[in-house]
């Protein structure tokens, strides 16, 4: 997330102080490019490990990184993220050469070991993932932002652009999302693992166009994030999401165009990393300030190099997914990067270093080809590959150099890992880690399975088998297991039901359990109606809403009997409405109550169904029936 000392509150002189300084950066990073003061002659990658914490019994996000922050406090290279459940490693930069990448996975490995040790007091587990699939839309809620000024600051400043009046999620896929929430929070949903390139500043036109060319097919074999809230839709939801989470722009009667801060951007880059830089600036309040004590013109004027805090801070709050990056090597060099942000975390710690060198040595084999990326294929097709890459994954199918269309699978295995070989060999990385790591690349092409893959068919293979939540559970607890035994994704199994020792359902929330597919009916709505709608769909409860979607009654299978026995005896033909027969004050429970607070409502009442209802409005229903299912599968496990 970037520089963290950030002000609170700022006023406005406070904020055309720190406008000042940025203005001076831009024209600071100008007179650097122009003077050649960066580092050049060298290759450097690093990368950056975010990281869900979730509960051993339950697979539910753990909320517990301030409390392994503190103790790993000598650690500079362990910060947080976002959300309380989050945590981040930061590593070394490596020359691009030799044993970059096997070190890179021990480095990842050795942080995460260390990491996991100290979750085991709290029973906690990291899981390595783009999106956690047990995440719940309540834990999106603003009381879990971890309690730091800057994350506070951010998620004021965002609120206080928003036109509309909430921030809205609608994404479609096999199922369909379509939510609101009151707070950009939402973008804690996504880890992921960013990968960075050290670029000359005479090279980077030319490699940030080819980091923009190349996104599509390297998205959609990474590709790890189908689901979100238990819905499965895109192949990779981080970018839709992300977008989504912080975009305050709302439907307008007009044709005015806004651009989200979250953006793959709108053309190729012509001349020089400033121009990313002046758009941004442009297109984008400055959301967030900070205490600037250096000048950097000031500095530039007498030879010394600045560190660009503004510069850095606004950058930090504008998401491209491939983003420039200024920084200073440990020589006191300048230097600069483009970062990848497109790759999730996960399936394993073995993918995501597979998914860094292919990115990596397809980088340096097309900056080796193409002088100019830009003549091979239009920046439209670059941009619709992308768009494609995150709804289809592995599945897409591109619009490649020359106006050819390939399949992803056919377009990496025939066209890229090649280039990605040659790339890595340029670059003397050992060759065999080359095998290795572009070897797993190669599999996941020809098995046509990457994680979001495997996810999808696994969860909907558990769907059919039991409850939402528990497939959601198994999944999860299958995807650590995974992780631990350090197998890549295109060799996992499918999960079965009992690769979960212990499923304990009863701290859940109402909001995981209950059924939102829901057959409603109106007041004014005939009997027959119902009746036939309630044995059609084999429902015992039919909530009656009214055209707001206000729960304002109950109708159940008993009220339908007695109203057909007493019609039979009185021989009438007159017709009945749904207001005549209906319960006008249904007992109720809230989302975010526990299922065991249901269970003792239902029986306190005798009765076989709880309409779920936020304020007044109808969100779902549970169950007696639900129960029966869940006492089966915890009578099944107990029998092991």
């Amino acid at each position: 997330m970037g520089e963290q000392s950030i002000t609170l509150n700022p006023d406005q002189l406070y904020m055309h102080n720190f406008i000042r300084h940025l203005l001076n950066d831009v024209e600071a990073l100008k007179i650097m490019l122009e003077e050649d003061y960066f580092e050049t002659g060298i290759t450097r990658i690093g990368a950056e490990q975010e990281m869900c914490l979730v509960y051993r019994d339950s697979l539910k996000p753990a909320k517990i990184n301030m409390e392994i922050i503190e103790k790993m406090k000598d650690y500079p290279w362990l910060t947080t993220e976002l959300a309380k459940f989050n945590l981040e490693t930061n590593f070394d930069p490596k020359e691009f050469t030799g044993s970059c990448f096997r070190d890179l996975e021990a480095e990842n490995h050795e942080y995460l070991n260390m990491i996991q040790e100290y979750l085991h007091p709290y029973n906690a587990s990291i899981i390595l993932t783009g999106i956690l699939p047990t995440l719940q839309k309540n834990d999106l809620d603003i009381e879990n932002l971890t309690p730091k000024d800057r994350y506070y600051a951010l998620m004021n400043s965002i609120k206080a652009q928003l036109i509309g009046q909430s921030f809205e999620l609608r994404l479609n896929g096999i199922d369909e999302l379509n939510i609101r929430h009151d707070s950009p929070l939402l973008e804690a949903c996504n880890t992921s693992y960013q990968v960075h390139l050290q670029v000359s500043p005479k090279d980077f036109v030319k490699m940030y166009n080819i980091s923009q060319a190349i996104t599509a097919p390297v998205l959609a074999i990474a590709a790890n994030s189908p689901l979100v809230f238990g819905k499965r839709l895109w192949h990779e939801n981080r970018i839709a999401l992300f977008q989504q989470a912080l975009d305050t722009r709302t439907t307008q009667d007009h044709m005015r165009e806004r651009s989200p801060r979250v953006n793959f951007g709108k053309g190729w880059l012509q001349d020089s990393i400033l121009e990313i830089y002046k758009e941004d600036i442009s297109r984008f309040r400055v959301l967030l300030g900070t205490d600037i004590e250096e000048e950097s013109l000031e500095l530039i004027k007498n030879g010394k190099v600045p560190k660009l805090k503004a510069l850095q801070v606004h950058n930090s709050t504008v998401y491209r997914w491939n983003r420039p990056c200024y920084g200073i090597s440990a020589n006191g060099k300048p230097h600069l990067r483009i970062e990848n942000r497109v790759l999730p975390a996960g399936p394993t710690i073995q993918d995501q270093t597979a998914n860094a060198a292919f990115w990596l040595g397809t980088m340096m084999a097309a900056g080796e080809q193409y002088s100019d990326i830009t003549s091979q294929i239009s920046y439209e097709d670059v941009r619709d590959n992308f768009m494609k890459a995150s709804q289809f994954g592995i599945d897409s199918e591109f619009t490649w150099f020359k106006d050819k269309k390939v399949s992803a699978c056919d377009l990496i295995l025939e066209e890229l890992l090649p280039m990605a070989r040659q790339g890595l060999k340029s670059c003397k990385v050992d060759s065999g880690d080359i095998d290795k790591y572009l070897g797993i690349i190669e599999e996941r092409a020809k098995k046509h399975m990457n994680g979001s893959r495997w996810i999808l068919r696994a969860f909907t293979k558990l769907k059919s088998e039991t409850t939402v939540d528990e497939a959601l559970s198994v999944l999860t607890s299958c995807i650590i297991s995974n992780q631990q035994k350090h197998i890549p994704v295109h060799n996992w199994p499918l999960p079965n039901l009992n690769d979960m020792e212990h499923y304990n359902p009863s701290q859940m929330q109402v909001n995981e359990f209950m059924e939102t597919d829901l057959f409603t009916c109106q007041k004014d709505d005939p009997v027959e109606l119902v009746a036939d709608m309630m044995d059609w769909r084999k429902i015992n409860y039919c909530p009656v809403e009214d055209t707001k979607g206000n729960l304002i009654g109950l109708i159940t299978s008993r009220l339908i009997l007695r109203y057909y026995a007493k019609r039979a005896k009185m021989k009438t033909e007159d017709a009945v409405l749904v207001r005549d027969i209906m319960i006008d004050t249904p007992i109720t429970i809230g989302p975010n109550e526990r299922i065991i607070d249901a269970v003792e409502k239902m029986k306190k009442h005798g009765i076989g169904s709880l309409p779920v209802v936020q304020g007044n409005e109808l969100v779902g229903i549970i169950t007696e029936m639900d129960f029966l299912r869940i006492s089966a599968r915890l009578i099944q496990n107990s029998g092991k």
